[in-house]
Formats: C-alpha cells, structure tokens, sequence
C-alpha cells in the first residue's frame, strides 16, 4: 500500500493571507502530498470556509490535491454542494478530495444558524446518494424526504470519474453509511486502536452488502510539534483536545519529539489499516509553522517511504 502524507491546519497562525499561500507553496514545493481543511463556520478564532478554500487551491497549486476534513452536509444543500466539487475537480485537473459528514454535535454551527444537529442522520445519507448521482452525470428527481429537485442536472462534471466520496464519523450509523455510499473512510481525532476498530467494521459492512472498499482509501491523522513534550505549545493544545473530547487519549493524538517518534506514530496507523494521512503541525505564528513543516518533509516523509510499511491487523 502507498502511503501518503498530508496536512492539515488546527488553527490558523497567519496574520494575513500572504502568510498562509507562502505555506502553502512550501507544501507544494516539498512533495506534501494534500492539503485538508477542517469545516468550521462561526466562532471568534479566524478559520478559512471549506468550500471557498478549496477553490483557492485550485488555482494556486498545481501538483497537490486539497480536501475537506470533513465537510458538514447537515448543514449545506447537497445540489450546490455538488456543483461545487465539481466545479472544483474541473477545474484543478482532477485533484478534489471531498470528504462529508453530519457535522460535529459540538459545533457552534448549529447554534449559529439556528439548526439542530440531532435527527441529520437521514437527510445526510439522502444528500449522499444525490451528491454521487449528479458527480455520474444523472438527472436527479426527487420528492422528499429531505430534498425536493426537479430534473437536477449538472455540468461539467468532475474529470475523476468516479469522484471520491470519503465520508467521516466512527458511530455505528456512520460505518453503515461509509459502507453504502462512501468510496473512503476519514477519520476524525482517534487513536490507532479505536481507528483499527472501526476500519475492520466498515469492511466487514461493505463485503456483507456487496460493497468492497478499496484498503488504501482509510485515512487517519494526528497533531505533531517537533520539540519536547513539555512545550506550553503542546499542554495548549492537549487542553482543547480535551475539552472538545472528553475521555480520549490525548497522548494518542499529539506526538511531540523527534522525526523517529511521529514516523512510530504513522506506522502505529499503518498497522491498524490506515494509508492517507492528515498531519497537523503545531506552530505558534507564520515562521514556526513553516519550520514544523519544513522539518516533516525532510526528516519524516523521506523516514516513511524509504522503509517497508508493516503489515495491517
């Protein structure tokens, strides 16, 4: 299996929008191999929309792909939705990784715009199943429950034929929905075991319904700071890790160290079935996020791909 490495940004370090494309060119330059934007609307911390910076990417970029980690469909339409990605994949050459979801519980989204995440199970799944019609180039009727379209049709459609679908979420509801519609599995802040768990329960769904899913499409990811584990970088981060998910892990879903310990924690993954990565660097401001990515190029992507990748549970 090929693994890949991608990144991802918590927060948002920059002071202008100078700052972040100078980012994102040293990806491009340094064989990064995607660029993954978490969903977040409302709240008093700065953060990029999903949508809008996927379109951005598009043409800023030329070798990367991009992706939404993950997008919320309980909170969007599904038909602009999918134009939009393919819009998006159009245009980039066929380099869109979209990735969906519910949404989180804990979001201020919902509170924001006047919506209640509970009960989204179901308009997500009938969002699905329009979005993967309109991306084969179908036209879509439908009368409820959710959606009510009427000879819904779009153009152009994305080059990837088919187009990924990575859906997100480890509930037992959303390893039955990556299994019926997804064509990949992201998942969210989970250590290396409770990952492997899930990734065995969505293939075992898939083979039952006649679905099987292709092993390099299980993506995982962590938090990383080359420096000692005591950094008041790390304690800040561990701190909202913890508020945001109680009970979990936190020395699963941060690694603070050298090269050789995010390289164990990637092979950790590995083991548990997972081949796509969404690394996120922990920096104070512009220069020291650039040196936490610089460093995971040169010291941990070359570590990964020169040595054999163990073998999965």
């Amino acid at each position: 299996m090929g693994v890949r490495i991608g990144l991802g940004l918590a927060d948002f370090p920059f002071t202008d929008g100078k700052g972040f494309w100078r980012w994102v060119e040293l990806c491009e330059a340094g064989g990064i191999d995607s660029l993954w934007q978490a969903d977040r609307l409302a709240g008093p911390a700065a953060f990029l929309e999903c949508m809008s910076l996927m379109a951005a990417l598009a043409g800023a970029t030329k070798r990367m792909k991009f992706g939404m980690s993950v997008l919320s469909l309980g909170l969007r339409e599904p038909f602009i939705v999918a134009k939009e990605c393919a819009t998006i994949d159009f245009l980039s050459g066929g380099r869109l990784l979209p990735a969906f979801g519910i949404g989180s519980p804990n979001s201020g989204d919902w509170a924001a715009l006047g919506r209640d995440s509970s009960g989204q199970g179901g308009r997500t799944n009938q969002a699905l199943e329009i979005i993967a019609r309109l991306w084969r180039g179908e036209t879509v009727d439908v009368e409820g429950p959710h959606f009510h379209y009427r000879d819904a049709k779009i153009q152009p459609l994305p080059v990837q034929q088919p187009l990924p679908l990575w859906i997100g979420g480890s509930s037992p509801a959303a390893i039955r929905r990556t299994a019926r519609y997804g064509t990949g599995w992201l998942a969210g802040l989970e250590s290396p075991e409770a990952v492997g768990k899930v990734v065995d329960a969505i293939k075992a769904e898939a083979e039952a319904i006649g679905r099987p899913m292709d092993p390099e499409h299980f993506g995982a990811g962590f938090s990383y700071r080359f420096g000692p584990p005591d950094d008041p970088l790390i304690a800040q981060r561990r701190a909202l890790f913890e508020k945001a998910y109680p009970g979990r892990n936190m020395e699963k879903l941060i690694v603070a160290g050298g090269a050789a310990d995010i390289v164990q924690r990637v092979r950790d993954y590995q083991a548990a079935g997972i081949t796509k990565f969404v690394l996120r660097p922990i920096g104070k401001e512009e220069e020291d996020l650039a040196l936490q990515t610089r460093r995971l190029i040169e010291e941990v992507i070359p570590a990964i791909h020169a040595s054999p990748a163990p073998a999965a549970a």
